[in-house]
């Protein structure tokens, strides 16, 4: 259908998994591409390959989030390729937690970098690009384990609930200026970070247990929920964190 046509997009981690899925799917629609990758350079490219071989536009950028002068550098160089920025996907981030005792300091404070940090730092340099057009669409990905407790996840839990309020707060100070903001909350989708527990069958029957789906949930998945974030059809949802789950935030037990 088009819903992105003519709209430039920057997605951080769009080189695989729920960011590559974001990815080809903004670009399907219409819209161009930045993919931001940390370390894994030809993941970028194979999905930037494939976007081409669509009969799409897309540009791949080597960045830190956590660093501010990295953040500065990508928008840059997507402003310089593709004349502005519609659409922001924070998706970008680390897992690996521990609970608190087991937690160190320096892990702790990557964590916060990666996943808390990062998002202030693109969202502080990107609004204004958006303000400059008169609008613009952010989607931050966050997680089911900012919304509910569970075992060893200090640190990332603490960062993903930070992304949902950071979310809430960017909506209310930017609405005025026609900036949406919302948040996109994954349960156990099926990406390479989480092939340890959805390969092996004992694993999986234990990690799907809890969601009524009974199954794991895929990236393009999580991608069609970012579509309506990112697309004309969210114009009056701004704020809002969306959990796609299978059902698992709904169970008790």
């Amino acid at each position: 259908m088009d819903l992105l046509q003519g709209k430039v997009a920057i997605v951080t981690g769009g080189g695989r998994g729920i960011g590559k899925g974001i990815a080809l799917r903004f670009a399907k629609e219409g819209a161009k591409v930045t993919l931001v990758y940390h370390k894994r350079r030809k993941d970028a490219e194979d999905t930037a390959r494939y976007i081409t071989q669509e009969g799409g536009e897309s540009l791949v950028l080597q960045a830190d989030i956590s660093l501010k002068d990295d953040v500065d550098r990508f928008v840059v160089k997507t402003i310089e390729a593709f004349g502005k920025v519609d659409i922001l996907v924070n998706n970008a981030g680390m897992g690996g937690s521990k609970a608190c005792l087991d937690t160190l300091e320096k892990d702790w404070d990557r964590m916060v970098a990666v996943n808390l940090k990062s998002i202030f730092l693109v969202c502080k340099r990107v609004i204004p690009e958006m303000i400059k057009i008169g609008k613009g669409k952010i989607i931050n990905i966050a997680s089911l384990y900012g919304m509910f407790g569970s075992a060893h996840t200090a640190a990332y839990a603490a960062s993903k609930a930070g992304v949902i309020n950071f979310t809430r707060q960017l909506a209310v100070d930017y609405a005025s200026q026609n900036i949406y903001v919302n948040a996109i909350s994954p349960g156990l989708i099926s990406t390479e970070m989480t092939q340890h527990k959805v390969k092996d069958p004992d694993a999986l029957k234990y990690f799907t247990q809890p969601i009524p789906l009974g199954r794991p949930g895929k990236p393009s998945e999580v991608a069609r929920v970012a579509l309506f974030f990112a697309s004309e059809e969210s114009d009056f949802v701004t704020g809002q964190n969306l959990l796609v789950d299978g059902g698992q935030s709904c169970k008790i037990m």
